[in-house]
């Protein structure tokens, strides 16, 4: 029976999603957590504590597991795991991009200068570490910690004192360090969840991001599938992306990218070397109801894969935190539930938990999945069915 590593921080909620998929492909699973990881149905999966913040230390305890008991296979979920699931694969041979090129999306100071190098299509940016002193590129303008993710610490500023405070309040909820500043470039956003393999890029999807995500700061709700944009859109956000994965060197797994089109051109974003995050996975469905954690895991493994996937369209919004506070209730779950297309409502704070708004906040109060025949329909019932949820925060 294979053997893979799956390195998942105890914060996320994804876990079960990859042991379902493991069990229907007979594999083995070891959930490498930087907390013993608490599983609600473990049915023989096996698991591995590691210091997420020591990436060689954590690589070195998987490979001492590998003189053991071998491993196949390893992979991240999110980004606090990639840069050791790549130290790892690198030193066991196994299927993954190189260390190197992982370490890129880790620091987007050192994404956008490898993206500079191609000259691919990107915001101009400059780097900087003292808030009071941020390079002149114009305005409006983005301030970001080069090394957070999902929005977190990402503020719009119009002019030279919001750039200030954008600075002074990033750089807080980093905890020191680097900012970089970027040229807001206005338009629509899509995000591309792709595979690559031996350096070539399968785009299986392509999201729109119907809300204008326009600042102060930039919160994302809703994923809808099959992209509306016209095809010559299609086809240079496909060509883009590929450019991007070049670029840096990223030749092997699951990528999701994100860009913004605006008139006749597309910006890269962000450029990630795992699989979409939270949930939203489960929006995608292949041949014979194959997952996309399935997929990951066949990659790993360098198993056969189909990438035929369902027609229908598919959407989910990240349910946004509106206010800090400790959410005390959700009311009207099931009359979600029940709208017309929606197939999936799932809360993943717990009550009485402490949440935060961006751009402190690091996660979504949950997400309402929806499949239909058209775009339109997904997006429409997934707003009305948002409509019927009463979230209550203290």
């Amino acid at each position: 029976m294979p053997r893979v590593v799956l390195l998942v921080p105890t914060s996320s909620y994804r876990t079960n999603d990859f042991i379902t998929a493991a069990r229907a492909l007979g594999v083995e699973l070891i959930v490498a957590s930087d907390q013993p990881p608490s599983l609600p149905d473990p049915g023989g999966v096996r698991s591995l504590v590691v210091d997420f913040n020591d990436p060689t230390k954590a690589a070195d305890l998987i490979v001492g597991l590998d003189n053991k008991q071998g491993v196949d296979g390893v992979v991240a979920l999110d980004d606090q795991g990639i840069e050791i699931a790549a130290l790892t694969a690198d030193r066991l041979g196994l299927r993954s991009s190189s260390p190197a090129a992982v370490s890129h999306t880790r620091d987007k100071a050192s994404l956008r200068t490898a993206l500079a190098k191609r000259e691919v299509s990107q915001p101009r940016f400059a780097v900087f570490d003292d808030p009071e002193e941020i390079p002149a590129i114009g305005f409006p303008c983005v301030i970001k910690p080069v090394g957070l993710s999902a929005s977190q610490g990402v503020i719009r500023a119009n002019n030279h004192d919001e750039a200030t405070r954008a600075a002074k309040w990033a750089q807080k909820i980093a905890g020191g360090g680097e900012m970089i500043v970027e040229e807001y470039v206005s338009g629509s956003e899509v995000a591309v969840e792709g595979l690559l393999r031996d350096g070539n890029l399968e785009t299986l999807v392509i999201f729109d991001k119907p809300d204008l995500m326009e600042g102060p700061y930039f919160e994302e709700t809703i994923y809808v599938t099959p992209s509306r944009h016209k095809p010559k859109i299609i086809e240079m956000v496909k060509s883009t992306s590929a450019e991007a994965c070049r670029a840096i060197n990223l030749t092997e797994g699951p990528v999701h990218i994100e860009l913004r089109i605006s008139g006749d051109r597309c910006w890269v974003i962000e450029v990630a070397a795992r699989s979409i995050g939270g949930l939203c996975a489960r929006t995608l469905s292949f041949s014979t109801g194959v997952s996309w954690e399935e997929i990951i895991l066949r990659h790993a493994l360098e198993m056969p894969i189909d990438f035929t996937r369902e027609r229908s369209a598919a959407g989910v919004m990240m349910i946004p935190i509106v206010k800090s506070g400790a959410l005390t209730g959700v009311q009207g779950k099931d009359a979600a539930l029940r709208s017309d297309n929606i197939v999936g409502v799932e809360i993943t704070v717990p009550i009485g938990r402490s949440i935060k708004t961006l751009p402190e906040g690091d996660r979504y109060l949950g997400f309402i999945f929806a499949r239909a025949q058209t775009p339109a329909e997904v997006e429409q019932a997934l707003r009305l069915a948002h409509a019927k949820l009463k979230i209550e925060i203290t």
